[in-house]
């Protein structure tokens, strides 16, 4: 623990932690305080929310969807945002993995109070994961699983008539996105991978049916573990049992080095990727 006094409330309590977006000390008090203005002030901001709109948040169990669940009902009682909110769960099918995360997600609808649907790849596709993995091998399941269940939350919402979907993309996700999508020179996908709103109007080069947003979009990882400890979130560990074997996993690893070095070096690459211009001679790639 932290030996220092907190730095916002000017010393009146000690501090329990380092802030990692700021390393400076913070009380529990002060950090939970920061951490649910910087997204309310996100989902102002961008206007990512109309009073009256049903909001369906992707619910995984993890970390990142269980903070995004507690936050936003917390802020929505808070601010009267006027929003409905649900949770909406897929089950890929992946033994010792989605089914252990699934009884976290029935534990926090029932700690929050909010509706819950759960849609599984086995009765929407035919097929689970572990049966396309068998069938496909290791090396590109993650892309069969990113197209299977963007569709089955689009699929989701749709039944539950919402208006957006909340996911729990944090500014570590989105500069992972960022760097990879340079590497590839995938140039359509950089430019929209940024956006903190998806598949609206405004997206015509989106797949999804209904719009999507990230009100973590500018919250650390390291800071969204913080909020959960401390808050004693109930929430689902376990990395997926395939991932390690993405690509994405190899950028992980090198943000996190350079996050050691340069802390901001999370949100400096979000910003540099925010501030992308494409010619409009450029050739774009089509999606298929």
């Amino acid at each position: 623990m932290p030996s220092a006094t907190c730095v916002s409330c000017q010393g009146q309590r000690p501090a329990a932690l380092v802030r990692p977006k700021t390393s400076e000390p913070y009380c529990k008090v002060c950090f939970f305080e920061a951490f649910e203005r910087e997204i309310h002030e996100t989902i102002v901001n961008e206007q990512l929310f109309k009073p009256g709109e049903t909001i369906a948040v992707a619910a995984s169990g993890g970390k990142d969807s269980t903070v995004l669940a507690h936050v936003l009902k917390l802020l929505n009682e808070r601010h009267s945002y006027g929003l409905k909110l649900v949770l909406l769960s897929i089950d890929e099918g992946i033994t010792g993995y989605r089914d252990d995360s699934l009884e976290t997600v029935k534990r926090n609808q029932q700690q929050y109070d909010l509706p819950l649907i759960i849609l599984t790849y086995k009765e929407l596709y035919g097929w689970s994961m572990d049966e396309i993995v068998k069938a496909v091998g290791r090396k590109n399941n993650c892309t069969f699983c990113g197209v299977f269940r963007r569709q089955a939350l689009d699929r989701g919402a749709m039944k539950l008539s919402v208006n957006k979907i909340a996911t729990g993309h944090n500014a570590d996700d989105i500069a992972e996105t960022i760097l990879m999508n340079i590497l590839r020179g995938d140039i359509a996908r950089l430019k929209r991978c940024t956006s903190i709103i998806t598949g609206d109007e405004s997206d015509e080069n989106e797949g999804s049916v209904i719009p999507r947003c990230k009100p973590l979009k500018y919250a650390y990882e390291k800071e969204i573990v913080l909020y959960a400890f401390y808050k004693r979130l109930d929430y689902f560990s376990t990395e997926c049992l395939y991932s390690p074997n993405a690509y994405r996993g190899n950028i992980r690893t090198y943000i996190k080095d350079l996050e050691r070095l340069r802390p901001s070096s999370i949100i400096d690459i979000i910003h540099s990727g925010e501030q992308v211009l494409v010619k409009q001679t450029a050739k774009m790639p089509v999606q298929r």
